[in-house]
């Protein structure tokens, strides 16, 4: 069964929650099955790759790779490459005027003797890897690749938990516990909490959730008025999925804040993207883009965007944007997301000994069973699905009206 020699590891994207203990896990799943197999990492991802800037897998390495479980962040590097972007990849010094990084990426792989190529990322990451694979076989090199799905938006079809997703809302709730006390520096504080999700406002959703969940843990104080659960609650939740009537919900909002003195509203990143690229381009502003061409986010401020808009129309005397991004996305991986990821790699490594490429997943077509998906069915922009009995129920407690969804 097993004729694999040499594996390679490479970590890409932004980061999730699962990258350092996915690294781990597929580094002690090896040594289980056959310590002679070598393993080398790519550092930052397809960088790595196209420099030939690999780290050995040294003995030391794997008796302490159980360590890496207790990590967040990528311990091989990250880094946001498409190797079809040319341009790009020569602008950065990563290949030479007039080479194809596809070319140079499959070239360091024969090289390096890599048989086995697991890419830990979302679905630009895995797709990539699945060209890549394919360039190689017309090339008569055969090359087995293992995508393992990394992304905190959890949207990438067809599979039904991403790795990472469940951490990230945790800890997007942790650190909102701290940032809503805020409200009691001002009166009529506005607080928004932007969450990651560009096209998914799943995390979003699922962060308001599990805040909600540990605040109602707690006593309160209501007698005190600063310590009322009302104050502490989230009274808004705000999806790149919703349409959003801002003239009707600025009411509702205005009512909150007249009984309990603030706001708290949880926003996605990509909620109301299409209103402020449009009113950037009527006002003649480039729209920033990376190399993948998504909109820049962060330099389009959604969060400061809403702020505004809502500010005014409820009487907010100060506002206050939160992000928890970037907080949440490097925690180490929890309980539930170490389970999937065990879960995950083994069966990465068991796909690779047998020679099928893959991302591994619980696909939402085969009943939700863990299998390696066929790349050509992995995509991005996976939508929240609103209708959920848990997202309405969460809707109805905090008094917002059901969503409408938006037609983009």
């Amino acid at each position: 069964m097993n004729k694999v020699k040499k594996v390679g590891i490479l970590t890409s994207g932004g980061l999730a929650p699962c990258l350092s203990a996915a690294v781990g896990g597929l580094i002690m799943r090896y040594s289980e099955i056959d310590p002679e197999i070598e393993i080398i990492c790519y550092r930052g991802g397809y960088k790595g790759l196209l420099l030939g800037d690999s780290i050995k897998v040294t003995p030391e390495i794997r008796e302490k790779a159980f360590t890496l479980l207790l990590y967040g962040g990528s311990p091989i590097g990250n880094s946001r490459v498409k190797l079809t972007n040319v341009s790009d990849c020569v602008k950065r010094h990563l290949v030479k005027e007039g080479e194809d990084p596809q070319k140079v990426a499959a070239d360091q792989l024969i090289k390096d003797g890599v048989q086995v190529l697991h890419t830990i990322g979302g679905d630009d990451t895995n797709t990539a890897a699945a060209d890549l694979a394919a360039f190689l076989k017309k090339n008569n090199y055969e090359l087995t690749v293992i995508g393992l799905p990394k992304t905190i938006d959890n949207d990438v079809y067809p599979i039904k938990q991403s790795l990472g997703a469940w951490t990230a809302a945790e800890q997007g709730a942790t650190y909102f516990h701290n940032v809503v006390a805020e409200n009691s520096a001002n009166p009529r504080m506005l607080i928004v909490h932007e969450v990651m999700g560009r096209n998914c406002g799943w995390l979003t959703a699922a962060t308001a959730m599990e805040y909600r969940k540990q605040l109602f843990a707690n006593e309160f104080v209501p007698e005190i008025g600063g310590v009322h659960p009302k104050r502490y609650d989230v009274h808004g939740i705000y999806l790149p999925e919703m349409e959003i009537n801002f003239a009707k919900e600025a009411k509702r909002l205005h009512a909150v804040m007249d009984l309990y003195d603030c706001v708290n509203i949880f926003i996605s990143e990509g909620a109301g993207v299409d209103a402020i690229i449009k009113e950037m381009e009527a006002k003649g502003e480039e729209v920033p883009r990376d190399a993948f061409g998504h909109v820049k986010l962060d330099a389009i401020n959604p969060g400061k965007w809403f702020g505004k808009q809502f500010a005014e129309m409820i009487g907010a005397e100060k506002v206050l944007v939160q992000k928890s991004g970037y907080f949440a996305r490097s925690a180490p991986a929890n309980a539930e997301d170490l389970t999937l990821i065990k879960g995950c790699v083994d069966l990465a490594v068991d796909a690779a000994l047998r020679g099928e490429s893959g991302v591994i997943g619980h696909d939402e077509a085969h009943q939700n069973r863990l299998r390696p998906i066929e790349f050509e069915r992995i995509k991005g922009g996976k939508p929240f699905n609103m209708s959920v009995p848990w997202f309405k129920n969460l809707l109805r407690e905090i008094g917002q009206p059901d969503p409408v969804v938006a037609h983009h």
